[in-house]
C-alpha cells in the first residue's frame, strides 16, 4: 500500500502545482492593469485549470487516505 500511498501523494502534488500556477496566472492579470472586461476575460480562461487542478488534489488525497486505510 505504500505505492497507493506514494502515488496519491504525487497526484495531489501535481494538483497543487496547478493550483500556484492559476494563482500566478491571475495575478500577473491583475497586475497588468486590464479592464474589467479583459481581467474577467482572462479569469474565465484560468478557471478550467483551476478546478482541474483541484479536482486532481482531491483525487489524490482520497488516493492517500484510502492507501492508509487498506495498509
Amino acid at each position: 500500500m505504500d505505492g497507493l500511498i506514494w502515488a496519491g501523494a504525487a497526484i495531489s502534488l501535481l494538483g497543487l502545482t496547478g493550483l500556484v500556477w492559476s494563482i500566478i496566472k491571475v495575478a500577473r492579470a491583475r497586475r497588468a492593469d486590464l479592464s474589467d472586461e479583459d481581467l474577467r476575460k482572462a479569469v474565465q480562461a484560468v478557471m478550467p485549470l483551476n478546478l482541474g487542478a483541484l479536482f486532481l488534489s482531491v483525487i489524490g488525497l482520497m488516493i492517500v487516505i484510502v492507501g492508509i486505510f487498506l495498509g
